[in-house]
């Protein structure tokens, strides 16, 4: 049976402009991130008009870190998204009850500082098994702090291949230099990127973003 084509979430949108240019180029999902003190930063109110904008295909997702419960609810009503991610440390209690998909991101460390560390290769699936019950799927993404525009070391994909059971989906250091061969070896049912296709922080650069899909879809 041949492989699904891999879904592409565009994340770190703040204006229309890289909306459009995210969704011309072939996006399924636009991130959208709620987290204050962070690079790409929004509000509700920058976020709702540009999610009217969106084709009914396209699905935007709001990027939360614990976050109170009214908070994300009243956030998301606001914004017409239509899935929610966790980057904080929220347990599995806390992320049921939700309307919408729900998203968990699990942090792990890249590539270049796990030589030797033997309990990587059974300590994402440990973590991911938690919210296994209460998830659409989990997000794989580097412990390295949010990038202000420098390049992010990848994780080490070939410790990634899980369980058909789990919806993964892979970020981290992803690049459209890199995500072709990210994608052959960990199979995942998508891909996330953000610094990975700016021409600054908070700005895309439209042709990374069309690059970063035709090389993320073009792995048979």
């Amino acid at each position: 049976m041949s492989q699904a084509v891999v879904r592409v979430k565009v994340c770190g949108i703040t204006s229309l402009e890289d909306a459009v240019t995210a969704v011309e180029a072939g996006a399924d999902a636009l991130g959208f991130i709620f987290v204050e003190n962070t690079p790409r930063f929004v509000t509700a109110t920058q976020v709702a008009p540009i999610v009217r904008e969106l084709p009914p295909f396209v699905t935007p997702v709001g990027v939360f870190w614990d976050h109170p419960r009214g908070h994300v609810k009243a956030v998301a009503e606001t914004c017409g998204l239509r899935a929610l991610q966790f980057h904080g440390d929220e347990p599995p209690e806390d992320l049921g009850g939700y309307d919408l998909p729900v998203i968990k991101t699990i942090k792990l460390p890249p590539a270049s500082t796990i030589e030797g560390m033997r309990e990587y290769r059974v300590g994402p699936m440990a973590q991911a098994l938690r919210y296994h019950s209460v998830v659409a799927a989990v997000l794989l993404d580097s412990t390295l702090r949010w990038s202000e525009g420098e390049a992010r070391r990848p994780l080490e994909w070939g410790w990634l291949r899980m369980s058909a059971r789990m919806r993964v989906i892979l970020s981290g250091g992803l690049t459209p230099d890199n995500v072709a061969r990210a994608v052959s070896i960990v199979r995942p049912y998508g891909v996330d990127v953000n610094s990975g296709v700016e021409a600054r922080p908070g700005k895309k650069d439209p042709e990374k973003v069309r690059r970063f899909i035709t090389e993320a879809r073009g792995t048979p």
